[in-house]
């Protein structure tokens, strides 16, 4: 646990913290992976299944670094491996399993790899209505998905619409033209994750300032906080704007905070962090300056699957990617799942 910022923190042995979560969202996210192997899988999720709410398996990334290590969508023509990896974490936890796909050339291979995915007693299947070569400006095929929904015996959530979600109406109208029992959205989430309200999505400007106070106050490093700033304002970024260009310009926290006038708000956050250290034994101290922002031991505690009033689940997915120049750069990507 890490006592200066009430986080639960999981440390590489190089000192980095790879996945940092809290109690207030503890119930609500769910850890995805991605995995060639069942035994590490099974390893990897017996080291946070106190503290988060599920397990999902990550089979339809259609990425080079995926693809490579045998993850992702090359696991899609593998069913005696995907059924390995899924029924090896369904019997090994003791929280919900899931996993997300891509669809196959032909529909009856997809109804295949669905059945065996069946078998393995997961609580739930994510679709993405894509074959692995296509890209996100194509067209997601719904009926494909549709036809999935209607023939599986588990719980399918539509994935791949977020080009025509931009509300939480939009939502509704996805999940109910594919026929599925709720809705994944990255991008579209990304974009602006007040998506979900039903009241309608709040101003950008104001979802920025409330995720900056939140970075701040969890410690999370710079550079993935402006990674997330910059998918909230991709356009103002694309276009090349005063606030797109203030953004990209901007080479730490402090100039982050400056853009939106959060500079005491972060001037308090690290006070407040300076008082909590200095009320730490030495010993405490040394065990909390291994890692690159305070680290420390997992907390163990169990934990029930929950949603938000609007029927939200929150998905947080951390990976690493090298950046050529700069060193391993840690980049979380919010996934979203309307129920």
């Amino acid at each position: 646990v890490n006592s200066i910022l009430n986080t639960v923190d999981f440390i590489h042995s190089n000192g980095s913290c790879v996945f940092r979560t809290c109690h207030e969202e503890s119930k609500r996210v769910v850890f995805q992976m991605g995995t060639a192997d069942a035994e590490r899988a099974l390893r990897t999720a017996k080291l946070v299944e106190n503290d988060v709410a599920g397990i999902d398996v990550n089979m339809g990334c259609p990425k080079e670094f995926s693809l490579k290590g045998g993850m992702g969508a090359a696991l899609l023509k593998q069913p005696s491996k995907v059924k390995e990896i899924l029924t090896t974490l369904v019997q090994g936890v003791k929280i919900p399993v899931t996993c997300k796909i891509r669809i196959l050339p032909t529909l009856e291979e997809t109804l295949q790899l669905v059945r065996v995915i069946e078998g393995t007693g997961v609580a739930a299947l994510a679709v993405h209505g894509r074959e692995q070569h296509e890209r996100s400006e194509w067209p997601c095929h719904s009926d494909v998905i549709r036809e999935i929904a209607r023939s599986a015996s588990i719980p399918v959530i539509a994935n791949g619409g977020s080009l025509d979600i931009q509300s939480y109406q939009d939502a509704e109208k996805f999940k109910t033209v594919t026929g599925c029992s709720s809705v994944m959205l990255a991008r579209a989430a990304q974009w602006n994750p007040s998506v979900f309200r039903k009241e309608g999505p709040l101003p950008i400007g104001e979802v920025v300032c409330q995720y900056l106070r939140l970075a701040i106050d969890y410690d999370n490093p710079y550079s993935n906080t402006k990674f997330c700033v910059s998918r909230m304002l991709h356009t103002e970024v694309e276009r090349g704007t005063a606030i797109g260009t203030s953004l990209m310009s901007a080479h730490s926290m402090k100039e982050l905070c400056k853009i939106w006038d959060l500079e005491s708000h972060l001037e308090e956050a690290e006070r407040r962090r300076t008082d909590r250290t200095d009320q730490l034994s030495l010993q405490e101290q040394k065990e909390l300056g291994v890692a690159s922002f305070c680290p420390s031991a997992a907390k163990k505690r169990r934990m029930e699957v929950e949603v938000s009033e609007e029927g939200v689940m929150e998905l947080c997915v951390q990976f690493y990617m090298s950046v050529p120049g700069c060193s391993s750069i840690a980049f979380t990507i919010d996934q979203y799942v309307y129920t």
